[in-house]
């Protein structure tokens, strides 16, 4: 008996790990590059801590093989530190997903957060609980953009298939504006960075005006990249259809977040992409992106004619 159980102990010990997987696949670094602190162990502790955080969080009810874990990056760089452990930072965050039958992986989102305040000491756990208004700052915007970027992935496969992230990061946003403990910016409206902030990215992808955009990007993906390596050809008039209904939604929702968020995910991935095409893919691909991506206009000339 006490063989039997040594043995199912150890088995449950080993495979543990593959249990407590969740859906990311996340990398965590924690710059400090302008504060005057010789002892980094803290901030190695928070680094730990986070990526520990973001990918052993069971996030949906769906079972991901481990190669089907999402792969992304998240960049905390410190400015400052004030009393009593409070940290102002931003955080850049990325994610891919794979191409179907390609080694190529996409770019979902790439973005950077410049209105991150914390607090933090050494030895506190990271926790988070969905319905929590008391949750620390940290955990919760990590969480935040956690659903953010499973709300993208599974747009990216089935349309509108987002949908349950994107309410989640609603839900997490309106329960910290309920919050009275929880004053930290990028949670309100008026909440610095005018419209840029995680209110209004969570707004701008709920908001009815900005639903052909989703639907664009399941096009995007779905009907585009993941057919170009059968044709080519076909597979590049759909992604320049998807690119007509993002021209409309920057139309209707003039100087939206998720339009900004799109340019900045998707420029080189365009540019190189339409490098080789017909001239008037080329041109209306400009045309487009140009307009809703003005300050890189350069970038985009560089398709050619």
């Amino acid at each position: 008996m006490f063989k039997k159980i040594t043995l199912a102990f150890w088995v449950a010990l080993l495979t543990y790990p593959l249990f407590a997987q969740g859906e990311l696949n996340a990398t965590v670094r924690v710059s400090t590059p302008q504060l005057q602190r010789n002892d980094r162990r803290v901030f190695d502790q928070l680094e730990s801590s986070l990526r520990e955080f973001l990918n052993t969080t069971k996030w949906t009810p769906d079972a991901f093989e481990p190669e089907e874990r999402i792969k992304c990056n998240f960049i905390l760089t410190i400015s400052t530190e004030g009393d009593n452990n409070t940290f102002q930072a931003e955080l850049a965050v990325q994610a891919t997903r794979p191409v179907y039958g390609s080694g190529y992986e996409t770019p979902l989102i790439s973005h950077l957060d410049k209105d991150i305040t914390f607090t933090y000491e050494q030895n506190q756990p990271i926790e988070f609980l969905l319905d929590a208004t008391d949750n620390q700052n940290i955990s919760a915007v990590f969480a935040f953009y956690a659903y953010i970027i499973l709300g993208l992935d599974y747009d990216s496969f089935s349309l509108y298939g987002g949908d349950t992230y994107l309410l989640t990061a609603q839900q997490l946003v309106t329960n910290i504006q309920n919050s009275s403990t929880n004053r930290s910016p990028g949670w309100r409206p008026a909440d610095g960075s005018r419209n840029r902030n995680r209110y209004w990215m969570i707004e701008n992808l709920l908001n009815p005006r900005v639903k052909p955009y989703r639907a664009a990007m399941y096009n995007y993906h779905r009907k585009g990249l993941d057919t170009f390596t059968s044709d080519m050809d076909a597979a590049k008039s759909v992604i320049v259809s998807a690119l007509e209904e993002v021209d409309k939604v920057n139309t209707a929702y003039f100087n939206s977040l998720i339009v900004q968020m799109f340019a900045n995910a998707k420029r080189d991935e365009l540019v190189e992409m339409f490098k080789i095409a017909g001239r008037p893919l080329k041109e209306r691909v400009q045309q487009i992106m140009m307009k809703i991506d003005p300050s890189n206009s350069p970038r985009y000339r560089e398709i050619g004619t």
